[in-house]
């Protein structure tokens, strides 16, 4: 399995996930009450994490040996693309996400998590568009 398959499987895998969570986990949380939000989104935050952290990881990996081994159009677009996926996690979305289990403005994050979260969608997606072109071209 080449690098580049690899690559276009991690990229379809964030592709997936972010739909998902875009479509159907983020709007689900205004159908819970306050306090079984605060109960489930713990335990979900946690085991979310054990799926998309190492898909993180391994995609920012392959990305970092794929910009060391070619530096042309695709390695540089997707370092700078999955740098900012991780920015954004880490500044926007994992505060929001803290805000819900500590009981903060819940309405406020839980709809911020929605709306914000389109950019990170719309980036994951062109990401994989962008991986399909690069191995098909």
């Amino acid at each position: 399995m080449t690098l580049d398959l690899i690559r276009l499987i991690l990229d379809f895998g964030h592709f997936v996930l972010i739909w998902i969570v875009q479509l159907i986990i983020y709007p689900s949380f205004k159908y819970y009450s306050k306090e079984n939000l605060i109960n489930w989104h713990r335990n979900y935050t946690k085991r979310f994490a054990i799926v998309v952290m190492p898909l993180m990881f391994s995609q920012l990996v392959v990305a970092i040996i794929q910009l060391f081994q070619a530096q042309n159009w695709y390695t540089i677009l997707s370092m700078a693309i999955i740098f900012s996926l991780w920015l954004m996690t880490f500044k926007i979305f994992v505060p929001l996400h803290f805000s819900i289990d500590n009981n903060k403005p819940i309405e406020n994050a839980c709809s911020k998590l929605v709306t914000k979260n389109w950019l990170r969608t719309s980036l994951w997606t062109i990401l994989l568009v962008i991986s399909i072109i690069y191995i098909v071209y």
